[in-house]
């Protein structure tokens, strides 16, 4: 594993490839009251590359660049999070997206475990260490201890997905995966408008 640690923006010139596996760091689970403070990415090959962002300004403008690239699948552990505090913070809207959390609940009916902790370990082999998961994420310098946590969080989604395309598939449920995929970012949207807790689609 390679850490690579920028301050406020991804550097010119940076290519992760066609698939890039995203997440995200906060003060907190609101998404109007905590502010987004580091983003991750990893392309996959052992290298994780972490932006502590420039808070108030977020001015990020290849990090922006990246997320809202539409020939770039971002991939995500819970993407409904992480897209609606890229759209509140970064102005950007997300796609498109893979979700391996959505892709886990729709093929690993035989659990109720479908946290990032419990998939990797079931399908890539790798057991993570979320000891810092709750730490001050604002603080003016991140420890070592944060960044190997953040970039855990991003190394190992590329093989978690392949396991989960190949299940998905196995089971015909690959296109009903790609349209929950593809509302991902309304989703963030009636989450960020007041939604969060109430289901339109329900009769109630």
């Amino acid at each position: 594993m390679t850490i690579h640690s920028y301050e406020g923006d991804l550097p010119d010139g940076l290519d992760l490839g066609p698939v890039v596996a995203v997440d995200t760091e906060t003060l907190g689970l609101s998404l109007v009251r905590d502010a987004l403070c580091v983003v991750q990415l990893s392309a996959g090959d052992g290298n994780a590359h972490i932006v502590r962002l420039n808070r108030p300004t977020y001015d990020c403008p290849n990090l922006k660049a990246l997320l809202a690239n539409p020939k770039i699948e971002k991939l995500f552990h819970f993407a409904r999070f992480d897209v609606a505090m890229c759209k509140q913070y970064l102005g950007v809207t997300i796609g498109p997206i893979f979700c391996t959390k959505i892709a886990s609940k729709l093929v690993r009916t035989y659990t109720d475990r479908h946290g990032l902790k419990d998939l990797v370990k079931e399908l890539v082999g790798v057991e993570l260490n979320k000891q810092q998961q709750s730490s001050d994420w604002g603080a003016a310098q991140l420890s070592d201890a944060q960044l190997a946590y953040a970039a855990s969080d991003v190394l190992y989604l590329h093989a978690a997905k392949a396991r989960l395309v190949e299940m998905l598939t196995r089971e015909n449920r690959l296109e009903i995966a790609q349209a929950c995929f593809d509302f991902l970012p309304a989703r963030a949207d009636l989450d960020l408008m007041g939604w969060s807790e109430s289901d339109i689609f329900s009769h109630a």
